[in-house]
């Protein structure tokens, strides 16, 4: 974890202590090639956003209240099923770098690491069953079936991107359910689960869920634009990946509306060169000058605005203040 988001969740350490202790207990294996792959891919655990907004959620709806072996068993599932999307987004991009360490595909293949996020995918099922709905008044299988419907529309997000791939016309409207299905469902899933198994009433579950989605997307847009213009060395994974992959990203795609003709034409050319050693570098010095960036980074703003809004109905707590500071988290995190 991050020194900053570490900082910002010492509230919930001990809870996070043992999340960390129940992914790799449940994950264990008496293989040691699989545990071999388990221990490679705990390194992309890095911020464990999704299990901090499971537990932070749970803490800001009900202040008083104490986390559960259920809320430890919840952020642990959410995080395998956001790792198993990792590995498996890796193989999709052919990406060589996450975490400053080598992805699972560029270690040990694409077999493997298709084979390694079902693991993780099985196992988050499994761990989800053993949690127990009715003794918070919830209906038999709230949790699974929530998590069933999340990993649903990860896939169906993944499978509107590629048909999506090299469209270069690709409008705002569906670039936004792309990434809405593809990040923004997990982290929505992690509040409304933080929030429903507190106690919270279904208006501050929603209001919480709404919180997670807007959050996903923010940060989504957030990692498009870091894409185009980090530096690998402080985001920690292989960079120019959307270009390279043909995905048309918010920057790209405000560009493609505004800029004037010659521009467009021109980044229409760049964009269908192929795998040119220079393309990605032409193509940030096309975009960077102009407000396509800022336009990205506008609507990241509003969406993390957004989020802080859903907290106003809210006790006060330190929980609160968190999620509220780690809204911003998304927008100021290092470029």
């Amino acid at each position: 974890m991050t020194s900053a988001l570490a900082s910002l969740t010492e509230l919930i350490r001990p809870q996070l202590a043992a999340v960390e202790d129940l992914f790799h207990s449940e994950l264990s294996s008496d293989l040691k090639c699989v545990n071999t792959l388990v221990k490679h891919v705990s390194r992309f655990r890095g911020k464990m956003l999704r299990p901090c907004l499971v537990l932070l959620t749970a803490k800001a709806v009900n202040p008083t209240g104490q986390l559960t072996a259920d809320h430890v068993k919840l952020a642990t599932v959410v995080e395998m099923v956001h790792m198993a999307t990792l590995v498996h987004d890796d193989v999709l991009d052919e990406a060589e770098l996450r975490r400053k360490g080598a992805t699972i595909n560029h270690l040990r293949g694409n077999e493997a690491a298709v084979i390694l996020g079902d693991y993780l995918i099985s196992h988050s099922y499994h761990l989800c069953s053993d949690v127990d709905n009715a003794s918070r008044g919830l209906p038999s299988q709230y949790a699974s079936r929530l998590i069933a419907k999340t990993t649903n529309d990860v896939c169906s997000g993944e499978l509107l991107q590629l048909d999506n791939r090299n469209n270069l016309d690709l409008d705002e409207q569906t670039y936004l359910e792309i990434i809405k299905r593809k990040t923004a469902v997990l982290t929505a899933v992690c509040c409304r689960l933080g929030a429903a198994f507190a106690g919270g009433s279904e208006a501050v579950t929603e209001a919480m869920e709404l919180y997670g989605l807007s959050l996903g997307v923010a940060f989504q847009i957030q990692d498009d634009i870091l894409d185009l213009v980090g530096d690998a060395g402080s985001v920690g994974k292989t960079l120019g990946i959307d270009i390279e992959k043909g995905k048309m990203t918010l920057p790209l795609i405000h560009f493609m509306r505004t800029a004037p003709a010659e521009h467009q034409a021109l980044l229409r050319s760049l964009l269908s060169e192929g795998g040119a050693a220079d393309r990605a570098e032409k193509i940030r010095n096309l975009v960077i000058p102009s407000g396509s960036l800022q336009y990205a980074r506008d609507r990241a703003r509003a969406l993390v605005d957004r989020a802080r809004g859903c907290l106003s109905g809210l006790p006060d707590s330190e929980a609160k203040r968190v999620m509220d500071t780690m809204a911003e988290f998304v927008v100021t995190r290092p470029m």
